[in-house]
């Protein structure tokens, strides 16, 4: 039977009289309509609830390995320089240990003091003042001020300043306050704070 046909035959049906319960009774082109719509809703139905969901687990398994890939990679390298970062590890603790031991101790701070009273009365000034005071914690150190004044010329006072900075244990100056003492200039009086820092261990 041609289109045309079918189409007539469609036209002649009598809905009404159709038993849903025996699709094989019906008319040969409305079976046909009725297939192809099943068909196409299982195919949508195939595609909704089979399909789109692995498809979105296939996309987040790609993203996964590409993921696990970048780690392994990053991973790899770190291998490949293994002995080398073993090596700067080992660097690093040295001259960590080297600043450390330019902090000094409990026990060696009077001999710091002394080591400072030394520098300025070698480079030709008096002390008025040398006076250690309150400790100050920070993160990972304990800072140690150590008010001074002293009394001397201006270039004896660069001396001693260059020759703090010189010592063996690690001390920066500051809150440099200098005047002349008397009517004649030539003898300055200068109030400093030196600070030097001991490590704060985990014993504080």
């Amino acid at each position: 039977m041609d289109l045309k046909g079918q189409l007539q035959q469609l036209n002649e049906i009598d809905f009404n009289n159709l038993d849903p319960n025996n699709i094989g009774m019906w008319p040969g082109p409305l079976k046909v309509i009725v297939l192809i719509v099943a068909f196409g809703a299982a195919l949508a139905a195939g595609y909704f609830f089979y399909l789109t969901p692995r498809l979105e687990e296939h996309a987040q398994l790609q993203a996964k390995e590409q993921t696990l890939r970048q780690e392994f990679e990053k991973k790899a390298g770190d291998a490949a320089n293994l002995e080398e970062l073993k090596q700067q590890r080992i660097e690093m603790e040295d001259s960590f240990g080297a600043l450390l031991r330019q902090l000094p101790s409990d026990t060696e701070v009077p001999g710091l003091l002394e080591d400072i009273t030394l520098t300025g009365l070698d480079a030709g000034l008096s002390f008025n003042v040398i006076d250690l005071q309150s400790e100050r914690q920070a993160e990972f150190y304990i800072e140690l001020p150590i008010a001074i004044t002293v009394e001397g010329s201006y270039h004896d006072m660069g001396t001693f300043v260059s020759g703090v900075a010189n010592l063996s244990r690690i001390v920066t100056l500051h809150d440099f306050q200098i005047k002349p003492v008397g009517r004649g200039g030539e003898t300055l009086s200068m109030q400093i704070e030196a600070r030097t820092y001991r490590y704060l261990d985990s014993g504080g």
